[in-house]
């Protein structure tokens, strides 16, 4: 082993506020206490119950992927396995999201959007 993953970093227009996002989604801790990240209007991170930190990074020109449009890359995403594919949509389409695409007869996966513009997929487990 090389390396130990620290955090999973998003660009965004507004840090606190998706960071506040993806806790509604997973659950965790805004902002705790942590010696490896100083927190500030420009960074904010996000604790989760498993262990994962995201961190989320303001940028002012922030230019959200177009999925699945190759000219704007989605640059990355994450997956998130849930037992109830349509409770999670309801809870995450509350919450700020964007369903992108949702195929018929393909009920195991959806792909919807954060509201910085990041796809996420929700994949029944």
């Amino acid at each position: 082993m090389i390396a130990e993953l620290q955090c999973v970093a998003l660009d965004c227009p507004d840090p606190l506020a998706l960071a506040g996002f993806y806790r509604s989604v997973l659950g965790g801790t805004v902002n705790r206490p942590d010696p490896r990240w100083s927190v500030d209007e420009d960074w904010a991170t996000l604790h989760t119950p498993s262990g994962t930190v995201l961190a989320f990074q303001r940028v002012a020109d922030h230019r959200p992927p177009r999925w699945p449009d190759p000219a704007h890359p989605q640059q990355f995403h994450m997956d998130f396995g849930v037992p109830d594919l349509d409770r999670a949509q309801e809870q995450v389409l509350a919450a700020g999201a964007t369903l992108l695409d949702a195929r018929p007869g393909t009920d195991d996966r959806r792909v919807y959007a954060d509201p910085a513009g990041h796809p996420f997929c929700l994949v029944r487990h």
